[in-house]
């Protein structure tokens, strides 16, 4: 435990004499990423954090794909774009870049949400869209630091309009990556490939 502890450790790189209490302070963002109690005592606390228990840290994948998606589903690339076309289109950046535009970013955010949960692009890609300054955000890059979220039924597919507000994950989801858990234990080779279910 405590090799895994130190390997998750990160340090804020100030002076530890300081008597400055901000940096030391936990801030809302943290929330879910480092861990609240686990600091030392003296000089380093609150300088020296741990990441939290389910809190893991981005590998990176390619964007190139994300964006040939994207614009195979109507984003107009930024070299294209008209503003006097789209004026109220919803910006679409990429790792920090504005690589194009869509004037129905809810479709779209809903699109690209299917395929991260079909594990056709990478579970680690976020999807941040921004409402209020009309902005998609997507990101793929390494190093960042990541935490589990609960996906919940926005209820506007008529197909689960019934479960809003309910999670994601159903009890029958469970109980088949129990059972296919459960096979590949015991080796049972009788288990059809398509009746296996969990992640790749």
């Amino acid at each position: 435990a405590s090799t895994l502890s130190h390997l998750r450790r990160t340090n804020t790189p100030i002076g530890r004499d300081g008597k400055l209490a901000k940096p030391r302070q936990l801030h809302n963002t943290h929330w879910g990423l480092v861990c609240p109690a686990e600091t030392p005592e003296g000089q380093a606390c609150g300088l020296v954090k741990n990441l939290s228990l389910m809190c893991y840290v981005s590998v990176g994948t390619p964007s190139d794909p994300i964006i040939d998606f994207m614009i195979t589903r109507g984003m107009e690339v930024i070299e294209e774009y008209e503003q006097l076309r789209f004026p109220n289109a919803t910006k679409v950046f990429v790792n920090g870049v504005w690589v194009g535009i869509h004037p129905d970013p809810k479709e779209l955010v809903r699109e690209v949400q299917a395929t991260r949960r079909a594990n056709i692009i990478s579970s680690e890609v976020s999807l941040v869209r921004d409402i209020r300054d009309r902005e998609f955000k997507i990101f793929s890059d390494a190093g960042r630091v990541m935490r589990p979220l609960f996906a919940v039924e926005t209820g506007e597919h008529p197909d689960n309009k019934d479960r809003k507000g309910q999670l994601f994950l159903t009890k029958d989801m469970v109980t088949r990556l129990h059972s296919t858990h459960q096979a590949e234990i015991k080796e049972r080779p009788e288990v059809d490939e398509s009746e296996k279910f969990g992640w790749q």
